[in-house]
């Protein structure tokens, strides 16, 4: 049982999403702490809601203020470095904490937004009392703008490696893959059905799970039905997180082929559970996998490769065997969401202590 006092935190950020979920619930188990939450209401699809979405942001310090007031949070935490930890920086609730989403929130990298963007993300590492990397890969880009280093607190949440683990220890003798990334179209879920096309051409038997929801659902099954492998993708859609563990033991391979990616929970749950993981050849990825040391790197955009690289790994069974062991117990000592989840509430709580005694 946690002895320190109860504290109350205000979280800005979207509550739908399972980082955020895996955020706010363990603070509550392991810090024992009041969290009060607040986000945009407009979607963030479509010129339409994009335009509602920036005037409801413009908006949104001032309904921010008032629940400050109301609430008189002992603490305020932010998710995004471009968005909502710029309103919590706005806010002035201290201590604050503000967490990088991505490899640097910048993002899309083409948006006329971007000198904005970097504006207000400056302004938001200035005023933050401490900085989640929730990687290492997230902390070069901080380097490079500059941010104070001794603010930054480089730990992922972590995983819940008692509900991901391998229950189904029995041999699965074909390719029997899943994807658990939305179905937007940076995740390319379209090259990974490609290279499946190439796979079921070389005669090897496979079921492709895909999990998620989004925009390209009806595209991406059109395409499956086109390349005449409908009976074997199999779309799942949305489901809870409680529900994913079931999924994964009927799965021995993980694909994510992002075109940029920070730090992947969804590849933790995965190394957790005992799944092989082929992935895409980016910085995030780099940071937690060497290619053919405990798991494979890809091209993005490269359904050959892929397809060269998850007939490879199946035709190596001693090898995945190996590093599926590896994996797990990297994650049980580096991503142990229990651990992990500890180790930042008590960072919270000392935070706390401390600006109460300076005030």
């Amino acid at each position: 049982m946690n002895t320190n006092p109860k504290r109350k935190i205000l979280f800005l950020g979207e509550t739908y999403r399972a980082d955020a979920i895996t955020w706010i619930n363990g603070l509550r188990e392991f810090g024992d702490f009041e969290i009060v939450t607040w986000e945009l209401k407009t979607p963030s699809s479509g010129f339409f809601n994009r335009t509602s979405r920036l005037i409801e942001y413009c908006g949104a310090i001032f309904n921010i203020n008032k629940l400050v007031q109301t609430y008189k949070p002992d603490m305020i935490i932010a998710e995004r470095t471009t968005s909502y930890g710029f309103l919590a920086a706005l806010c002035g609730v201290k201590p604050s904490a503000i967490a990088q989403q991505g490899i640097s929130d910048l993002w899309p990298e083409n948006s006329l937004l971007i000198p904005f963007k970097k504006f207000i993300q400056h302004y938001a590492f200035k005023k933050a009392t401490l900085i989640h990397a929730w990687g290492i890969a997230m902390t070069y880009s901080m380097k490079n703008s500059n941010v104070e280093m001794n603010k930054v607190m480089v730990l992922p949440k972590g995983v819940d490696v008692l509900r991901f683990k391998r229950t189904n220890t029995e041999e699965i003798p074909s390719i029997k893959a899943i994807v658990t990334r939305s179905l937007l179209p940076e995740y390319r879920h379209s090259t990974i059905i490609k290279a499946f096309e190439i796979i079921q051409q070389k005669g090897i038997d496979f079921t492709l799970t895909i999990v998620g929801d989004g925009p390209q659902l009806v595209q991406l099954k059109n395409l499956a039905k086109s390349l005449n492998i409908d009976s074997k993708v199999i779309f799942v859609g949305r489901i809870p997180n409680e529900r994913l563990p079931e999924l994964m033991n009927q799965c021995n391979f993980y694909i994510s082929m992002p075109t940029t990616e920070g730090v992947s929970s969804s590849l933790f749950e995965a190394m957790a559970i005992e799944c092989y993981p082929i992935v895409s050849d980016v910085l995030g990825n780099q940071c937690l996998i060497t290619h053919r040391e405990n798991g494979q790197l890809s091209k993005v955009d490269d359904k050959e490769m892929l397809a060269k690289e998850i007939i490879w790994a199946y035709e190596n069974q001693e090898y995945r065997n190996q590093v599926i062991e590896k994996n797990r117990k990297f994650v049980h000592e580096n991503a142990n969401y229990s651990l992990n989840m500890k180790i930042i509430a008590d960072r919270y709580h000392e935070l706390i202590t401390k600006s109460k005694e300076i005030n």
